[in-house]
């Protein structure tokens, strides 16, 4: 059991594997299985090398043994020579052990690029899905609703001309003057009756309201909307960068987007394959240490990488859902939407909705994988603070 959760540790990204198993989210499945799969590999590697190693190992006690009783200067010296070989077989298996756990690593890491890559598509779609700034406007502008238009119609058609006055195009579809020059021509347009003025009042009084009201809350969803899916499309490029660093030690070139519409992923796993075989020659080679030593950080290297842009995936899409919640509380801070509830478009009430929507996707579907203080520590070192 040790071994496995030293397994698990190994990877970098720790997770609770048992909340996982209870979760309902595509995206925790599949890091369980990731993680899973990594721990099973991880230790049946441990399993291989033991077993290779217990030879060398009693092998090499027996060695000891005689070099400490033996008399004669030859054997001695055969017996030391004996016991250099079985330490240096020792040492290259433990290194050919650690370069089999980087590639599965490796290959683990490259997994969890995958996913976040399609949950940063799907956020792209969900981005370009929400609401346009026309159709914002259409819901916060009185000069879109028939019942205003109707309203503003009758007023110019009764306006006096030598006292009322009319505004430009510009300033007429203008949220503020187009409502305060309507206001203004009816209360001193001395054709209508009270009654009539009252009347034409009520039959727009909660399309002022909520306009007014709503206009710069809607306006800001808007934008700050227009800012995530902006930052979205910065971290969908820093994670097509991230995997372009990631496979080029591997001589792999082909950018992630065609990677993915190709469904090249088996050929990247064919140069990680000829990589390895070179970096196991070059640990046979006692000339070739060092440049086996330089392959096998060029291949730990964008692992950590892909760590560090874990973190920054974790950090927007936290940042997303604290936008969303407070989107959520804006739509809901009209107070009168009981009142107006039959002139309140129905477009507002579907942007709540997609709203909510949205916040339940950033806690399931967008997630993040939580990695900070001693869990880092564990991922990256393999220290576990309880051990």
């Amino acid at each position: 059991m040790r071994l496995l959760i030293a397994a698990v540790l190994i990877f970098p990204i720790y997770t609770n594997l048992y909340g996982l198993r209870n979760s309902n989210s595509l995206y925790d499945q599949q890091i369980t299985e990731i993680l899973e799969s990594l721990a099973l590999e991880v230790t049946q590697i441990r399993n291989y090398y033991q077993i290779l190693n217990a030879k060398a190992y009693s092998e090499l006690v027996m060695i000891n043994k005689k070099i400490a009783s033996e008399i004669s200067l030859e054997n001695k010296v055969l017996n030391l020579i004996r016991k250099d070989q079985l330490r240096d077989i020792i040492l290259k298996n433990s290194m050919a052990e650690e370069t089999d756990i980087s590639k599965i690593r490796y290959l683990k890491g490259l997994e969890v690029i995958k996913i976040l890559y399609e949950k940063m598509v799907s956020l792209d779609h969900h981005f370009a899905s929400m609401v346009t700034f026309n159709e914002i406007n259409k819901i916060s502008n009185p000069n879109h609703y028939p019942e205003f238009v109707a309203l503003k119609d009758i007023l110019q058609s009764k306006r006096i001309k030598k006292q009322g006055f009319g505004l430009s195009s510009l300033l007429g579809e203008n949220v503020y003057t187009s409502v305060l020059h309507s206001f203004i021509s009816l209360f001193t347009n001395s054709q209508e009756s009270r009654e009539d003025k009252e009347k034409a009042i009520a039959s727009v009084e909660c399309i002022f309201d909520f306009t007014l009201r709503m206009h710069n809350d809607l306006n800001t969803i808007y934008f700050e909307t227009s800012f995530l899916e902006k930052s979205n499309e910065k971290i969908i490029d820093e994670l097509e960068q991230l995997f372009d660093d990631y496979v080029d030690p591997i001589k792999y070139w082909v950018p992630l987007k065609d990677c993915r519409n190709n469904d090249d992923w088996d050929q990247i796993k064919e140069n990680l394959n000829a990589y390895i075989k070179e970096l196991n020659s070059m640990i046979n080679q006692p000339s070739k240490q060092y440049q086996a030593h330089k392959m096998k950080i060029n291949l730990e290297f964008p692992i950590d990488r892909l760590l560090q842009f874990i973190i920054q995936y974790n950090a927007f899409i936290d940042e997303g859902t604290k936008f969303y919640k407070k989107f959520d509380i804006m739509l809901n801070s009209y107070e009168n939407e009981g009142i107006c509830a039959d002139k309140i478009p129905l477009e507002f009430k579907k942007m709540k909705e997609n709203i909510s929507i949205s916040i339940s996707k950033f806690n399931t579907a967008y997630k993040p994988i939580e990695i900070n203080g001693s869990k880092m520590k564990a991922v990256l070192y393999g220290i576990n603070d309880y051990d």
